[in-house]
C-alpha cells in the first residue's frame, strides 16, 4: 500500500470541474446509500438519521425533511467554514435530497439480506461522504460540526459523529423494534469507522 502523501505535497487546489466531479461522486454514491438503507426500514445517525426518523413517524418526504433540518447548520457553517464551504454543502444536500425522491423511481431492490444491505449502505455511503469532505463541503449538519472540531482541535470526525450516533439510537430503541436499532447500529459503526480511518487532513489538505 501507498504511503500517506506528505502535507507538503498534498496542498493541491481543486479547479471547478474537479470539484464537481467529485461532490457529483459523493452525493450520488450517498443517495445510493440511503436508498439501500430505507429500502430496509432502517436508520442512519447524524442529521440523516433524525431525518429517516421523523419521515418514518409522520409518513413526510426524507428530501423534504432532510433538507429543513439542515438550515440552522448553515449559520453555523457561514461563520466557522466560509462561504465556500456553506455553499457546496448547500448543493449537496439539496441535490441528495432531491436524488432521494428520484431514485427509487428507477431503482427496485427485489431482495436484499439485512446484514448485508447494512454493511453495503456504511461502506458506500462513507466512501461517498470521503468524497464530499475532500472537495471542501459536507452534507450538512453534524458533518459541519465534526469537521470543524477535526480541523480545530485534531478529534476526528467519524468519532465525534458515532458519539452522537450512539445518542440518537439510545432514543431510537425507544421508538423502533430492537432489530431495526442493531442492523442500523451496524450500519452507523461501519460508516463512521471508514471515515475515522480514512478522513486525515495530514493525509489529504484540500485547499
Amino acid at each position: 500500500m501507498p504511503s500517506p502523501v506528505p502535507v507538503a505535497q498534498s496542498t493541491v487546489k481543486h479547479t471547478p470541474l474537479e470539484d464537481a466531479q467529485g461532490l457529483a461522486t459523493g452525493v450520488v454514491m450517498c443517495t445510493m446509500g440511503l436508498v439501500i438503507l430505507t429500502h430496509l426500514g432502517l436508520i442512519t445517525g447524524q442529521t440523516a438519521g433524525l431525518a429517516v426518523v421523523i419521515s418514518y413517524l409522520t409518513g413526510m418526504s426524507f428530501g423534504l425533511i432532510f433538507f429543513l433540518v439542515n438550515i440552522p447548520f448553515y449559520l453555523f457553517a457561514i461563520k466557522a467554514m466560509g462561504w465556500e464551504f456553506t455553499l457546496k454543502s448547500m448543493a449537496c444536500v439539496a441535490a441528495l435530497s432531491l436524488g432521494t425522491e428520484l431514485v427509487p423511481l428507477g431503482f427496485a431492490i427485489e431482495r436484499l439480506d439485512p446484514v448485508l444491505g447494512t454493511i453495503m449502505f456504511g461502506v458506500v455511503t462513507g466512501i461517498g461522504l470521503l468524497a464530499i469532505f475532500r472537495h471542501k463541503a459536507s452534507l450538512g449538519g453534524l458533518g459541519v460540526v465534526a469537521i470543524w472540531i477535526q480541523d480545530t482541535f485534531g478529534v476526528r470526525a467519524g468519532y465525534i459523529q458515532l458519539g452522537f450516533d450512539a445518542v440518537l439510537f439510545a432514543v431510537a430503541a425507544f421508538l423502533f423494534p430492537l432489530s431495526v436499532v442493531m442492523y442500523s447500529l451496524l450500519g452507523a459503526v461501519v460508516l463512521n469507522g471508514l471515515i475515522a480511518f480514512n478522513h486525515r487532513r495530514d493525509w489529504y489538505i484540500p485547499r
